[in-house]
């Protein structure tokens, strides 16, 4: 019969297990396309972990790929294991898929740069993005973007739970221009607006000058978990066009929804054959 000690250490053991694993995350997380390179001490400060901790973990993780480190300037940045993750993501995902030949012709209709996002229930985590003069070879292309002041994360946040929202403006709405909406009450003004018309419309509110126009994409049951968007400088897609691109992108947003298996009431037997794109 195990005493009292050792059924607690067999407790604990799973425990500190997922608070290692929380760790891990929460260092990966520190990283992004603009901080693409970060000190032991830039770590340390982000996370908030002690040095020490810090170490151990940037050790292990660069011991098995996840972690790439400039020994000459002690930085570190994320590994090209994550890469080969990530691209088994994409191929495994359906969403991915259906949705590429949709981006594409997206693309070629609007002339201007298309992403195409699911939501994390944090941020809009962008999957795919299609651009009409591409530069160079392509490469797989994922990044997050905050919900509430892109068009991706909009479109698919103005149809979430209340309780996502709250946890989100408790988490602060973080200032990117002095166009992005970070009072919380007005943020549901533009969201109510979002579910209204059935787009979302990004001013300039993450990037100064560009201009993105989003609409919401639906799974087989009907849930809302992407969005495909429009994006462009905004004296190439101007406030007067924004209408008819919305239409464009609406009518996008549900061609992947039907091929994804979503129903809409007006259309319960719609075949495959009807699915396909012209």
């Amino acid at each position: 019969m195990l005493d009292d000690a050792t059924t607690n250490t067999a407790r604990r053991a799973p425990d500190e297990g997922l608070k290692t694993l929380a760790k891990v995350v929460r260092v990966l997380e520190t990283f992004s396309t603009v901080d693409r390179s970060l000190s032991h001490g830039d770590i340390c400060e982000r996370t908030g972990f002690p040095k020490s901790t810090t170490h151990r973990l940037l050790a292990s993780m660069r011991e098995v790929g996840l972690l790439d480190q400039d020994r000459e300037r002690d930085r570190y940045r994320l590994g090209l294991k994550l890469f080969e993750l990530g691209n088994t993501v994409l191929a495994n995902m359906e969403l991915h898929r259906e949705a590429r030949p949709y981006v594409e012709n997206l693309t070629r209709l609007s002339g201007q740069a298309v992403h195409l996002a699911v939501f994390d229930g944090r941020a809009a985590v962008v999957i795919h993005r299609a651009d009409p003069h591409p530069e160079g070879t392509p490469v797989a292309f994922v990044e997050r973007a905050s919900a509430h002041c892109t068009s991706v994360g909009k479109a698919v946040l103005a149809f979430q739970p209340a309780e996502v929202l709250d946890r989100l403006a408790a988490a602060g709405l973080h200032r990117y221009t002095e166009h992005t909406i970070t009072n919380p009450q007005a943020l549901r003004a533009d969201l109510e607006l979002t579910r209204t018309r059935g787009y979302a419309v990004d001013e300039g509110e993450h990037q100064p000058g560009l201009r993105c126009v989003g609409a919401p994409i639906r799974d087989a049951s009907g849930r809302v978990f992407a969005a495909v968007s429009v994006s462009g400088p905004a004296w190439k897609l101007p406030s007067n066009e924004i209408g008819a691109m919305a239409k464009l992108v609406m009518h996008t947003a549900q061609g992947i929804s039907l091929a994804l298996g979503h129903r809409p009431a007006e259309f319960p037997n719609i075949g495959n054959k009807d699915r396909k794109m012209a």
